[in-house]
Parts: structure tokens; sequence; C-alpha cells
């Protein structure tokens, strides 16, 4: 009896193996060489514009010019570290100095207190909008949970949220501040006052979509999951923990995205106007400086401002994927 053998031919291979390159090649075009030519093109645009617009300070700042800014502001950062170091080596050596000539001496440590950096004002500032941020969350989730469960007091704060929702952070910094001056009252804060307003007012603005979103899927929990919830006679708190939560997770996060983005863009504003040592006050003294550099430095702040921005939506969108059941809500 004849064994038969068979053989893959290599013909019949090619138009699979053909496909899959074709798919990958696709695949690296949309996610590589596209944004990357959107980029070029962006760069090719902005230095064209702006050599062809003249302001009172000089040629408005092209890529070249703020990709120079960028490392002499990392030079100054450099700088004030060996500043720094230095200043905490003299101190050290002043305070072994004098306890060595007397044993009972007190010592006392001294910050420095050198020029802010950029570096340092970019954790300023986030260090600002996260707690601001997170205090709405502490705040907003369970208002929304509340507000989505009853229809009562739903229609009870509904008009008030309406109201404050639109409000601009420069009609709450100044309400904020004269509060803060008025309950914060120690003379060495522990916390600086700058930086309670500028958190305060971030909290008041990014508050409203998390509220909403919140509420509005609590509100369309199905029909389904609260017979469930009968069934098997949940109490209100296990309700609540087991079913109301887990089922409106993706409404949830959708809230904290656009909240989170709302409150990065207040925060520079609110920076501005109450001083706290963040980007915002970087953009606005390079504003009164009024150098031949300050333009180039706000652009680098701009850029900053916008990356910073994109990274942490993405972080949000990574958590998002991480705990959420729905993972088509957490796709883009």
């Amino acid at each position: 009896m004849a064994t038969l053998l068979s053989f893959s031919n290599p013909l019949h291979e090619y138009p699979k193996w053909r496909a899959r390159v074709s798919a990958l090649l696709i695949n690296v075009i949309q996610t590589v060489a596209v944004p990357l030519m959107g980029i070029v093109v962006f760069l090719f645009l902005w230095s064209v514009t702006a050599n062809n617009i003249e302001t009172s300070l000089g040629k408005f700042p092209g890529p070249a010019a703020v990709w120079e800014q960028m490392g002499n502001l990392y030079t100054e950062y450099q700088d004030e570290k060996v500043k720094a170091t230095e200043f905490y080596q003299r101190q050290d050596a002043r305070n072994a100095e004098r306890l060595a000539a007397e044993p009972g001496f007190e010592v006392k440590f001294r910050s420095y207190t050198g020029k802010a950096t950029f570096p340092g004002q970019i954790v300023t500032s986030l260090i600002t909008v996260l707690s601001g941020f997170f205090a709405a969350v502490i705040i907003a989730i369970p208002l929304g949970i509340a507000i989505g469960l009853n229809k009562t007091l739903n229609n009870a704060i509904n008009p008030v949220i309406q109201i404050f929702k639109p409000v601009s952070p420069l009609a709450w910094l100044p309400l904020v501040t004269m509060v803060v001056s008025a309950v914060y009252t120690e003379e060495n804060p522990a916390i600086a006052k700058s930086f309670l307003n500028s958190m305060i007012t971030v909290t008041l603005c990014c508050l409203w979509p998390m509220v909403i979103n919140t509420a509005v899927g609590v509100a369309s929990l199905s029909e389904d999951l609260r017979n469930v919830s009968r069934v098997l006679r949940l109490s209100a708190l296990a309700h609540v923990r087991k079913i109301v939560i887990p089922a409106s997770i993706p409404m949830i996060f959708t809230g904290m995205r656009l909240s989170l983005g709302i409150a990065w863009m207040v925060l520079i504003a609110a920076e501005m106007l109450a001083q706290n040592p963040g980007l915002g006050k970087f953009v606005w003294d390079e504003f009164q400086n009024g150098s031949s550099d300050s333009l180039s430095r706000i652009m680098v702040a701009v850029i900053t401002i916008g990356l910073i921005g994109f990274l942490l939506d993405r972080c949000m969108l990574q958590i998002q994927r991480m705990v959420s059941w729905d993972k088509a809500s957490a796709s883009r």
C-alpha cells in the first residue's frame, strides 16, 4: 500500500504571508507614519508662520527657538541644583563647626530659597491639580450616586449644578481668596495660601462633570440589576457597593476624565492670578518680563502644558481599562 506524503506548497502559503505583511505595514503606517507626518507638517507650518509674525519683542518663536529655550531652562535647573547642594554643604559645615565649639548649640536648618526652576514648577502644578482633582472626586462621586438613586434629590440639586457648572475660574478665584484669607489666619502656615487658592478653585471647576456623569450612570441602571438586588435582599449600602458602583464605572470614569482635563486647564489660569509657583506663574512672569526670549519660553510652557494634559488623560484611560467591565468605553 503506497504511503502518500503531503507537503505544504509554498505557493499556497504565499498569499497568507503577503496578507499578514500588508496588514502589519498598514498598522505601522496608521500608528506611526501618519502621526509623524502630521507632526512634521505642523512644525513646517509653524516655522513658516512664525517667520512672518513680528511682535514688539521680535519675531514670533519658531520650533528652533523653542528648542533652544528648552535647553536653556534645563541648564538653569542644573545650575540651581548645584547652588542648592553647595548651600546645604556650607550650612552643614557651619553647623558642625558651631557644635564643635559649643556642644549645647541648637542647630537650625534653613531651606534653600533660590530661583524657582521650570521642572520644579511643573511638579508644583501637578501636585496642585491632583490635590484639587482628588478633593473633587471625594465630593462628586458620593454626591452623584445619591442624586442618581433619588429622583427628588436630583430635582432639588440639578438647578444648582446647572447654575454653577459654567462659572469661570476667574470668577471663583477672588471669592476663594477672600474666604481662605479669612479662615486660614496662621502666621506661618504649613500650606501656602496660594496653593490652597489654586487647589480649591480647581476643585470647584472640575466638580460638575463628575457629578453629572456619575448621576447619569447610576440613574440608567438596568431593571434587571435592580431585580437582582431585590432577590438577594441587599441592604442599601450593599446595593450601592455591589450593584450600583460596578455598573456605573464606565460613566464615572468618563466624568473623571472630563474633570481632569478641565482641572488642568483651570489650574493655569488660577496659578496666574493666585501666584502659586507653578506653570501658570511661569507663563505670567515671562509675559511680565518682556525679554527677547520670553515668547520662546512661554511656548515651551504651552507645549509642556499640552503634553502633560495628554499624559494625564492617557493615565486615566489606562486606569479605566483596568477597572471597567465595558472595554468599549475605554477604547479611545
